[in-house]
């Protein structure tokens, strides 16, 4: 549940700082998860005038301006062409940070000083989407902090509730638990619905054939509406809870769900046949679209809304497509109903939509609650669409349900506790939750719990109310008093234990070699005598003069672990140990220790057996657990090299690994001769990494992208290019194609030989398209795909098969 600081503050007084204000909620058991400032560290976005707008003297689509930020005139460059002079604009001065932690500098464009940038309402993130820069009222005064200007300086709060908190997925849940908290009353809106006209129930019915599922159904009409865009107070708070704003009418019904946690659905009444509501389970292999677009098979446990003729909504989870409020909208039957949260949870869960409104019914709703919600959402629309409410209100209400009544006693409750409460201080804890409380007996209080907290069912839960209310913090220690040492993995202990998991994932087992080697192993290993790897330090009090040296790379090590397995018959093999190696350093004593991660892999890809392939590792196995390894690392920036190699590896079948500049490790199959060298036939392959430079060349962690709900587009390209050119090439060319719809390239094929020229090779990769605000057309993708073919033409000169 999202939720703002002044959004609260609205229903009830409280004067908390929000950091006090966050801790009291998770201490009331509404953890806040994440906390986060509107505006907060933007004061240099001020309200500025444009005293000038000329044409850049260097660029025909840059506008050259002078701005007068209040204190002093500035020059500053601009390519949007939405304003003009006199206008009042929001200028980021220099020593901004706009989000996304993008500083403004002084700098110059085109050759003209720019001392600042105006800004859209995108680049503040106040919206989604804009077309150019802010255009600000006449009335703000210049030099004001913009966020101080438009009144929408607040903090987000992120709240993680337990699936039983239904009653605070809304600003008036989680401040009645505020209210509770410190003592005071929510102050609810005012519900004052003007209304006029003909009688609701001359104009439209409902009627409910399935009251196990739907117990309750209220509904208001309103005609002579106007859609239109919602105000910006409107806009900014579905906004920070990351709802975008449609119109005035659909964004009133998401503004009371946020305000009452209660959902509602607007239907366009003229789209409704006969203006009857109809409350009844779909049929069997029923077909039905909903607002998405998407078509769905519905069966016969699932709930839908009709009119006289059809389905128009999915119950208490999406509207139909067939009923939705739109452009020609000018009457709405506005819906608030009562849904059973397990009908809604199973449908919903089958069908594999989950909406903020199913979120809501699957938890349990308020059924008392629904003409509040109904009569608050009236009222608004009617305010913002000059709308008229027609008179009464269709409330079908077969068996009304009744609040639930809990015995709770005194002496319990301190027992449980292990406070010393009195009568008076729990009955004013429950007075304070708004539940109906009456005392018989001394110390025995009879609770009527209100509809809203269906979470209450026993005394049990009586008894965490009052504990929560009063304070957890209060209850008395009673456990012995000892000394706890807590000895956490470091960050790079945790991070090495995941790179083991990763290779043993793999089918690789871990080995723990001798940090010694022989002196001769360096030799048997092809490194010259002048590489710095070749003069190891030598042990003063040795095991064995074959165990005299300290290692400088972990390949001798497992290389006889290798010859013992064979040795053994175990031909099929993949080790690897994560140790430390030491290297000379000139002139020091001591040598350096970097932690290494190294391979080694022979043999079968997979183990034998009448269902599985015979072919046997290759490089690119090697290649493949590099590359799961560094993605689990979060290691950016790499790229493979040929040159450079160690002796040891067989030219042309291996590579050195890089993060840029920075040398990573290598991979590839060991030379002939090293592998004669240890008596071993078949290839070996071996991969060596540097843990601590993987470590320094992590990314930091992005953000969790939602994958879009349109469907990707593929285009196939063949080619032919130089043999001596990396086809990594080919795929850094298409990234760096500057398109976002363009959302990945693979190589599916590679040819050499037979008609293909001796010089050249043919590749043919797969590019797909795609985009998360809609499903791109045929033309749309070709021209991308043309933006692709002569990027691959101009760059790297292929010709296309």
């Amino acid at each position: 549940m999202i939720v703002t600081y002044n959004w609260i503050k609205e229903f009830v007084d409280c004067d908390l700082p929000a950091a006090e204000l966050s801790h009291l909620l998770t201490m009331l058991g509404l953890e806040v998860e994440r906390m986060e400032e509107v505006g907060g560290g933007m004061d240099d976005v001020v309200v500025a005038q444009v005293v000038e707008k000329n044409q850049h003297p260097n660029a025909d689509k840059l506008s050259l301006c002078k701005v007068d930020n209040g204190s002093e005139i500035v020059n500053v460059v601009c390519g949007a062409q939405n304003f003009k002079a006199g206008d009042k604009v929001a200028l980021a001065q220099i020593g901004a940070t706009l989000p996304g932690d993008f500083k403004i500098k002084r700098s110059k464009i085109r050759g003209e000083e720019s001392c600042g940038m105006l800004c859209s309402e995108k680049e503040l993130a106040l919206s989604a989407e804009s077309s150019g820069i802010m255009i600000l009222p006449e009335s703000y005064a210049l030099g004001t902090p913009l966020f101080d200007a438009l009144g929408t300086k607040d903090v987000i709060f992120e709240i993680g509730l337990t699936p039983n908190r239904a009653d605070c997925l809304s600003v008036v849940g989680i401040a009645r638990e505020v209210a509770a908290k410190l003592g005071k009353k929510v102050h609810y809106p005012g519900l004052e619905v003007k209304e006029e006209g003909a009688p609701v129930a001359s104009v439209a019915s409902v009627e409910i054939l399935a009251p196990e599922l739907c117990p309750r159904y209220t509904a208001r009409h309103i005609t002579g509406c106007t859609l239109a865009d919602s105000p910006a107070w409107l806009a900014n708070r579905l906004m920070a809870a990351g709802i975008r704003s449609i119109n005035n009418i659909v964004d009133v019904t998401n503004y009371v769900l946020l305000e009452y946690g209660h959902p509602l659905h607007a239907f366009d009444y003229k789209l409704l046949s006969g203006g009857k509501i109809v409350v009844a389970a779909a049929g069997e292999g029923e077909k039905f679209t909903t607002l998405d677009g998407q078509e769905r098979t519905l069966a016969s446990n699932d709930l839908t809304i009709r009119d006289g003729a059809k389905a128009v909504a999915l119950a208490g989870i999406m509207g139909g497509g067939n009923s939705e409020i739109g452009e020609g909208t000018t009457e709405v039957l506005l819906e608030s109903a009562y849904f059973n949260p397990s009908a809604i949870r199973k449908t919903s869960k089958r069908l594999g939509i989950h909406t903020e409104s199913s979120h809501r019914f699957e938890r349990g709703a308020d059924v008392a609650g629904l003409t509040r919600a109904l009569d608050r959402a009236a009222q608004l629309i009617a305010e913002l669409s000059g709308g008229k409410v027609a008179k009464g209100i269709i409330d079908v209400y077969p068996a009304p349900v009744a609040p639930r009544v809990i015995t709770a006693r005194l002496s319990r409750i301190n027992a449980v506790s292990g406070l010393d409460l009195s009568a008076a201080e729990v009955q004013d804890i429950f007075e304070r939750l708004e539940f109906e409380v009456q005392q018989g007996e001394p110390g025995v209080f009879t609770v009527k719990v209100p509809l809203f907290r269906v979470d209450i069912e026993r005394e049990i839960d009586l008894v965490e109310e009052v504990v929560r209310v009063n304070g957890f913090e209060k209850l008395p220690a009673t456990l012995p008093q000892a000394s706890v040492f807590s000895d956490l993995p470091s960050d790079t202990q945790r991070m090495a234990s995941r790179v083991k998991g990763l290779l043993v994932s793999h089918g690789l087992s871990e080995v723990i070699n001798y940090s010694f080697v022989a002196p001769s192993s360096c030799e048997k290993i092809m490194l010259p005598a002048d590489d710095f790897r070749s003069n190891g330090m030598v042990l003063l009090n040795p095991i064995s003069d074959e165990l005299s040296v300290m290692r400088t790379t972990m390949l001798p090590g497992l290389l006889d672990t290798a010859v013992k397995n064979v040795s053994f018959r175990t031909l099929n093999l993949g080790i690897f140990e994560m140790r430390r190696i030491y290297l000379p350093v000139e002139g020091a004593e001591l040598p350096e220790e970097p932690l290494y991660i190294s391979a080694l892999l022979t043999g079968r890809r997979d183990p034998e057996g009448w269902n599985q392939a015979k072919g046997d590792i290759d490089f690119f196995d090697v290649k493949g657990i590099a590359e799961n390894l560094l993605a689990e690392l979060n290691v950016g920036g790499v790229n493979f090299s040929v040159e450079e190699l160690d002796p040891y590896y067989h030219p042309g079948k291996a590579c050195r690994i890089l993060s840029g500049k920075k040398v990573l490790g290598s991979m590839g199959e060991l030379h002939p001769t090293v592998q004669e060298n240890y008596g071993i036939s078949t290839p070996l392959y071996y991969l060596e990494l540097n843990f601590e430079a993987l470590l320094s060349a992590r990314k930091k962690q992005g953000a969790a992208q939602v994958p879009s709900r349109f469907p990707s587009t593929f285009r196939d390209i063949a080619m032919l290019l130089p043999r001596e050119l990396p086809v990594a090439d080919v795929v850094s060319c298409v990234n760096g194609v500057k398109a976002p719809e363009l959302e990945g390239v693979e190589i599916f094929d590679l040819y050499m030989g037979g008609n293909i020229a001796a010089h050249e090779k043919s590749v043919a990769i797969r590019v797909r398209y795609g985009s998360k605000e809609k499903t791109l057309t045929d033309e749309e993708v070709t021209r991308l795909h043309t933006k692709v073919t002569e990027a691959l033409q101009k760059k790297l000169n292929v010709s296309f098969r």
